[in-house]
């Protein structure tokens, strides 16, 4: 098939070129490229978006006790362990919507099209499960203990935070030295402060999912070590350069 001839532009402006594409066109099928690269993300984002605006339309009081039926706490983990597991990953107690979106495109974009999907489904299962049974752990023994009232086996558990603590931490394999290890005192830094100030279950809960992230290292470890952000730079200035 041949090729649409390219006109020649005195103003030097690629864009206005027969054959190049007008700019927000090429944005458009930037972002479509980027999104289908991780399917397993949007669909999980767009699931999350349709339950959001179902919780918007509940009475307050009626949405929590919906939520309470799909919260991972002690008394659901007791009786219905898997189904609230699951359910827990589309439901989001606070937050909106659109700060998980930009979190979701930063760590678990990019996590998915490093590892594939079924390797990023293994590690946010690995950190949402671990941690959830790790920090509920904690809540059991301080309520035995006297730290914490006996209708705390009810609290309310929901949400994808683990997940993706587990996620971000993970993504400290894929940076090349010493930039992984930069990342990695951050976020490690993030959560243990929050551990440290907070002390409450869902912060023991977010520590342990990005620690378990870190520990999925055998799961990632030939795919490890793949971005120097430095060069990752540079070459965008010089692609900036050339189409400027």
């Amino acid at each position: 098939m041949s090729q649409p001839h390219r006109t020649h532009d005195p103003t030097g402006d690629p864009l206005a070129s027969g054959g190049s594409a007008p700019r927000p066109r090429r944005w458009a099928t930037a972002v479509w490229r980027y999104v289908r690269s991780a399917p397993g993300t949007y669909i999980w984002l767009a699931i999350l978006l349709v339950t959001t605006r179902v919780l918007r339309h509940l009475d307050p009081e009626f949405e929590q006790e919906f939520l309470a039926q799909r919260s991972t706490n002690l008394h659901e983990l007791a009786t219905n362990p898997v189904r609230v597991l699951i359910s827990s990953l589309f439901w989001l107690d606070g937050g909106g919507w659109l700060n998980y979106a930009f979190f979701y495109s930063v760590f678990h974009a990019t996590a998915e099209r490093w590892l594939g999907t079924w390797r990023w489904l293994l590690v946010l299962g690995i950190a949402h499960v671990g941690a959830t049974y790790l920090s509920e752990g904690v809540l059991y023994l301080a309520i035995r203990h006297g730290f914490a009232p006996g209708s705390a086996v009810n609290t309310l558990d929901v949400g994808v935070s683990y997940a993706l603590a587990g996620i971000e931490a993970v993504l400290a394999w894929l940076l090349v030295a010493p930039w992984r290890y930069l990342y990695l005192a951050v976020i490690l830094a993030s959560y243990g402060q929050a551990l440290i100030s907070g002390r409450t279950f869902t912060d023991v809960g977010h520590f342990t999912a990005a620690l378990l992230g870190l520990a999925c290292y055998p799961l990632v470890r030939d795919r490890a070590g793949r971005w120097d952000p430095p060069a990752t730079v540079r070459g965008l200035r010089t692609r900036w350069r050339r189409h400027a």
